[in-house]
């Protein structure tokens, strides 16, 4: 920064600072009184009159709950907001928005399979180290978890182990099936907080949670 850039920059700082005070809310004899600067001071810095210290620009950061960045004019500009994911798409046809970016732990997707309009065939199966949670928005999902089938509806809920072979498809003829996903690829599962109601069974884990046992 050139000479003229540093008197520029001071230049600019008496303005900045009345409008911080002026957003503040505050008047120049709350400000003396708060910081200890004379009201004097204040008004000559204000309009250009005074250079201000250092000590004094960090004292009315402080006051202002400004950054000196912002007082000098120098701050950087917010970082343009990254662009919507768009959902991606697999040869199956099933659309799968990931609501998660970050790398490791828990994943978050949303998943939409299409309306079937042929004779419906069993899931084929898959299985990779893991644990997932399901959880069923719309439509009837057909999940298969080794030799065992179940019909999941909206609210139902299911999570295994990954490493038991499983598949899912859609149960319903003309109409597509939505569905969320937690997965945790090291094995991580999610951890409830709240407490069972007083008489309720405590349900085993490595199993679908909710769901009924029955061909689509």
């Amino acid at each position: 920064m050139t000479v003229d850039d540093v008197d520029g920059t001071l230049a600019a700082m008496g303005p900045r600072l009345r409008a911080a005070r002026e957003h503040f809310g505050a008047t120049l004899a709350g400000v003396s009184c708060a910081t200890g600067i004379s009201t004097s001071t204040l008004s000559r810095i204000e309009t250009g009159r005074r250079k201000p210290t250092l000590e004094v620009l960090l004292h009315l950061s402080k006051e202002y709950g400004v950054s000196l960045d912002e007082l000098a004019g120098t701050a950087p500009a917010p970082a343009a907001e990254p662009p919507a994911t768009a959902p991606l798409s697999f040869g199956d046809d099933k659309a799968v928005l990931p609501l998660t970016r970050y790398v490791g732990g828990l994943h978050a997707h949303k998943h939409v399979l299409p309306a079937v309009e042929g004779p419906l065939a069993r899931p084929r199966q898959v299985s990779h180290d893991g644990y997932e949670w399901l959880c069923v928005l719309y439509g009837r999902l057909w999940l298969v978890l080794g030799d065992q089938d179940l019909v999941l509806t909206p609210g139902d809920v299911a999570e295994f182990d990954t490493r038991t072979p499983h598949g899912v498809a859609n149960a319903s003829l003309g109409g597509p099936v939505e569905y969320l996903i937690m997965f945790g690829p090291q094995g991580e599962r999610l951890r409830p907080r709240t407490l069972p109601a007083a008489g309720r069974g405590h349900r085993q884990p490595n199993r679908a949670q909710s769901g009924r046992e029955e061909q689509p």
